[in-house]
């Protein structure tokens, strides 16, 4: 079965550095486009980075663009999020996500389970 865990997460200074891994089983990972979405407290899902399953095309939202990288690595059945210049606002449980095409179509049909980050002094 579909199986995305998240790892990385946990507490950072603002200003600070956290990579988050995603690593995928269950599926052709190289075939799908992933991405990583975040939640706050208090507020809605937000997506944050996405891209595409040759690994050559991302995006991101405006709200991370310029501090966060996303990657992955087929070989390996991972994805990355590299966030740096990390600020409070920057606070939720982050999950991976599984497209259901090769491109970023918005369908997401898998969820990991989260990893939390938290960015405080």
């Amino acid at each position: 079965q579909v199986q995305l865990v998240e790892s990385g997460g946990g507490l950072a200074q603002p200003g600070g550095s956290l990579r988050l891994s995603c690593t995928a089983s269950g599926f052709t990972f190289s075939n799908y486009a992933m991405s990583w979405a975040r939640q706050a407290p208090g507020k809605g899902l937000e997506w944050v980075s996405g891209i595409y399953n040759n690994g050559k095309n991302t995006y991101s939202a405006d709200s991370v663009k310029g501090r966060f990288t996303i990657s992955r690595d087929n070989a390996k059945n991972t994805m990355y999020l590299q966030m740096n210049s990390l600020k409070p606002e920057d606070t939720a449980l982050y999950y991976c996500t599984k497209d259901q095409d090769g491109w970023l179509t918005g369908g997401y049909d898998y969820w990991g389970q989260g990893t939390q980050v938290t960015v405080s002094s």
